[in-house]
Formats: C-alpha cells, sequence, structure tokens
C-alpha cells in the first residue's frame, strides 16, 4: 500500500507539470516601443490618433491619445485592440464581412467591425493586438501596422 502511495506522490508533480505551458506575454516596454513605433507613422502622415496596445485577453497594457485627436477615437481604439486580440485577427476581416453582407457579425460581443485593429503574432501565438483611430480606416491600419512591425522577438 506504501508502494501505490509513493508511486502516486512521484506522478502526480508529472502530471501538473503536464497541464502548464510556457506562454510570453507582451511587457510594458513592447508595448511603449510599439506606441512610440505607431506614434512616429502617425506623425509622420500628419494624422492625430488614438493608439492602444492590449495583451492576449484584449485587456489594456499602454495607451496614447496624440494631440488633436478626436475624444471618440480613444474607445474606437480600444475596442480595436481588443476586437483584434481576443478573436485573433485583424478588424479588417470584421470589416469585409459586414462589407459583404453578412451583417450578423456585429451581433457579436465585443466586435469592433472596423479597420484599424492589427494582432500581434509570435511564432504563430497571438500575445496582444494594437488598435488605432482618428483617420481613415486604412491610416488606422497602417498606423497599428507600425506600431506591430516593430517588435522585436
Amino acid at each position: 500500500m506504501r508502494s501505490l502511495i509513493a508511486l502516486a506522490l512521484m506522478i502526480a508533480p508529472l502530471g501538473a507539470s503536464a497541464q502548464l505551458a510556457d506562454t510570453k506575454i507582451l511587457t510594458l516596454q513592447a508595448a511603449k516601443t510599439m506606441l512610440a513605433a505607431a506614434e512616429a507613422e502617425a506623425t509622420k502622415n500628419n494624422w492625430a490618433m488614438s493608439i492602444a496596445v492590449v495583451d492576449a485577453a484584449g485587456e489594456l497594457i499602454a495607451f496614447h491619445h496624440m494631440d488633436d485627436a478626436t475624444f471618440g477615437s480613444i474607445a474606437v481604439s480600444q475596442g480595436k485592440a481588443r476586437t483584434a486580440a481576443r478573436f485573433r485577427r485583424p478588424t479588417k476581416t470584421f470589416d469585409s464581412t459586414v462589407t459583404a453582407g453578412r451583417v450578423s457579425v456585429i451581433t457579436l460581443d465585443g466586435v469592433v467591425a472596423v479597420e484599424g485593429g492589427v494582432p500581434i503574432v509570435v511564432n504563430g501565438k497571438v500575445l496582444g493586438a494594437v488598435g488605432a483611430s482618428g483617420g481613415t480606416s486604412p491610416q488606422d491600419a497602417q498606423v497599428a501596422r507600425a506600431g506591430v512591425e516593430s517588435l522585436k522577438p
């Protein structure tokens, strides 16, 4: 009986470790770097934007509201980033779906179906997203992509 208990105690830690995974997460420094790159892209083009960086769960890590960006762009940039992270795809996907006539996609909880949210993908895993708002949808996407592309995994 004691040998069975000892065997069970030896196996238990193996089972627990097999249930855990090592996961990369975005650091605050990475988020700041992406914000700076996105802001530089917006500034280069004279676009006043709000820019959000979120983690894989869509929760805000860092945010920047440029001078003269509209106040409405604050919530929209964060919503775009959250959508891109939680659904693991660019918000342009949802924009295109609605444009194609499948408007039911807008009934999905938390979806912002407007271009400008770009997921941050490293080794096939979504670590978060960058969302931008304040310009046209393609301009927002360009700024968000500049932020994502600045990440050096």
